[in-house]
């Protein structure tokens, strides 16, 4: 079942990243098995004027950065609802953190500007420990970079 509009907004606000370092806007897509989620990397993102002067890109390691806020921290901190089986916004602890990066493949750059969009696939949830295959695109649909990555719940 999809979660409506509410649920979302809640998982949106236990996503731990904050400005500079958050890279998630909105969840598009959220139910058991899937998320997909969008951000646009702003023209004056941090990172830009020395990642590379005079011709900026967005760095793979935010790149990633991004497939991981939305697809492991976000969609793990919902899994965790259902499985406790109470809304996000009544959840105490835990920490939804980033642990593994797998077959991570870039095929395009992102550059300043642009919106791109990440869908990460339930591989499994177990144990508090969720795996995701994901893949970021631009728009119009483009891949720009695939792999796997899981994260796990701790306690803050």
């Amino acid at each position: 079942m999809e979660a409506d509009d509410g649920i979302i907004e809640e998982v949106l606000a236990l996503v731990p990243q904050q400005k500079p370092f958050r890279f998630i806007d909105e969840i598009l897509t959220l139910n058991e098995e899937e998320i997909v989620g969008a951000y646009r990397f702003r023209e004056d993102e941090f990172f830009y004027p020395g990642h590379f002067p005079g011709r900026a890109i967005t760095p793979g390691v935010i790149l990633l950065e991004s497939m991981a806020q939305i697809g492991v921290v976000a969609y793990g901190m919902y899994l965790l609802s259902c499985q406790r089986n109470v809304r996000p916004s009544q959840m105490t602890g835990p920490l939804s953190l980033f642990s593994l990066a797998e077959d991570i493949e870039f095929t395009g750059m992102v550059l300043p500007g642009e919106r791109v969009i990440v869908r990460g696939k339930k591989i499994y949830m177990r144990k508090g420990v969720l795996k995701v295959e994901t893949s970021m695109e631009r728009e119009t649909g483009e891949v720009v970079c695939t792999g796997r990555l899981a994260g796990m719940g701790v306690e803050a």
